[in-house]
């Protein structure tokens, strides 16, 4: 089998979860600043057996799509081109940043962690791959 990656795509910087290769378990990867994703993912892909990725669906309250998702639909145009045989999954990302504000607030990390955005995406990015995981599961 092989892994699956989640990205957490934002302006400034995109968290990324991976499974193991039996595609069990999701774990945080890295935060990776957005303008430099594409030579991320080459680099990983080269080094990993990634068959499919999992890009969150921005949606707010009520549904709508949040504006990053022109971006989102830019991005996911231009990896299409670069990596054809990898599969796109999305899946609705809806409070997985206010989950991930939460989980790392219990975890004991000092404030300042805490607080930093990064290590927010690349849990958020967990999340996003661990409910997608236990989705297609059932």
């Amino acid at each position: 089998m092989s892994q699956i990656l989640a990205i957490d795509y934002g302006r400034a910087r995109c968290g990324l979860a991976v499974t193991d290769d039996m595609q069990i378990i999701a774990s945080g990867l890295e935060t990776v600043p957005t303008k430099e994703i594409f030579s991320f993912l080459k680099k990983y892909f080269q080094e990993n057996a990634v068959g499919q990725i999992v890009v969150g669906l921005p949606t707010d309250l009520k549904g709508n799509l949040n504006e990053v998702e022109v971006e989102i639909l830019k991005f996911l145009e231009k990896f299409k081109s670069q990596f054809p045989t990898v599969e796109i999954a999305r899946f609705d990302e809806r409070f997985t940043s206010k989950m991930a504000s939460f989980f790392i607030s219990q975890s004991g990390k000092s404030k300042k962690k805490r607080e930093e955005k990064g290590l927010i995406d690349k849990v958020s990015a967990t999340l996003i791959l661990q409910n997608y995981l236990e989705q297609i599961k059932r």
